[in-house]
């Protein structure tokens, strides 16, 4: 047994000639909550995919549980439970035949796969549902229910990716409620990606990714410290306002809504700036050291606004493959 549950060592991943993942290294402890944070387009799930056994780095080399993804990748493979960002569940069979399907391919026997099956939908408050046709599934039924199949297996790790898209608040609340159980009575490593950043404030470890880099890790507490920073969140009622705004405040930031986030650790300044532009300002809010400022503050950027853009890049496409 290893002390660390996942260990990455100067990782580099290329597609043609665009390198996605620069000479990354990192280490999970067994028993974790360790969450990795970044845009769009950082390498989040290249990285993901290569701990998976779905792609070679091309230099670097990174282990599961100890063993080799790519000299032993088969072996690998069993200790993980993976639930990938779009579903892979067959919605032609029941959420039974599912699970049973799964635990056939780890070889687990009929009466191990019985037992796991009636232990995971149990987990995930699905027993009802058991010999109900997949397709019917509502979204959360279907994350549910992903969930479950990953750790029919029993695997020592599991990794989510953006696991929680599209859910409601409800849903993704009791998903990490299913989580957080199961980390406290297995012992079960688990690795997240997510836009939603307040879902991993509560994580043991927290890893910033920006462009193919790691730009910052350790526990939400001591980034918000190195990093954090108060920032005053606005809403001009004008675009020209806006401009303004931002041409004679440093480091302003403008949000894809159009609120522009302003620094707010100058006291003297803030006061200034609202003694100016309050009346012309459709809300006004202090947002304290977060997860958030921290990504903000490191990259430019808000997470939620990337996936945001995501989101209607998606839509776009749907529409254009729509109309051919």
């Amino acid at each position: 047994m290893t002390a660390n549950a996942v260990t990455v060592d100067h990782v580099v991943a290329r597609y043609g000639d665009h390198t996605v993942l620069k000479d990354v290294s990192l280490t999970i402890p067994r028993g974790a909550s360790y969450a990795l944070l970044g845009p769009n387009g950082a390498g989040k799930t290249t990285l993901v995919s290569i701990l998976c056994t779905l792609r070679r780095p091309e230099a670097g080399s990174a282990s599961i549980a100890g063993v080799d993804v790519v000299k032993q990748s088969a072996k690998a493979r069993r200790s993980l439970g993976v639930v990938f960002q779009d579903s892979s569940l067959d919605d032609r069979l029941s959420a039974w035949e599912n699970l049973d399907f799964h635990g056939r391919v780890y070889g687990l026997s009929p009466t191990e796969r019985k037992q796991r099956s009636a232990e995971v939908l149990a987990l995930v408050e699905l027993t009802e549902w058991e010999d109900d046709i997949v397709r019917n599934f509502s979204g959360g039924m279907r994350r549910r229910l992903e969930i479950a199949r990953a750790l029919m297996h029993n695997p020592e790790i599991l990794f989510l990716d953006e696991p929680t898209v599209g859910l409601d608040a409800q849903t993704r609340n009791r998903i990490w409620l299913y989580l957080d159980k199961l980390r406290a009575e297995r012992g079960l490593t688990v690795l997240t990606t997510t836009h939603y950043i307040e879902e991993v404030e509560s994580a043991d470890l927290v890893c910033v990714i920006d462009h193919g880099e790691i730009i910052a890790k350790g526990t939400p507490g001591e980034l918000k410290a190195q990093y954090g920073r108060r920032w005053l969140q606005v809403m001009p009622k004008s675009e020209a306002l806006g401009q303004a705004i931002l041409g004679s405040y440093a480091g302003g930031q403008t949000m894809a809504d159009g609120r522009i986030m302003l620094p707010a650790d100058d006291k003297g300044a803030v006061d200034a700036f609202l003694a100016q532009y309050q009346g012309d300002l459709a809300s006004i809010h202090f947002q304290d050291p977060s997860l958030e400022s921290v990504f903000l503050s490191l990259t430019g950027r808000a997470l939620r606004d990337t996936a945001e853009g995501k989101r209607d890049a998606e839509k776009a496409a749907g529409r254009r493959g729509g109309r051919r």
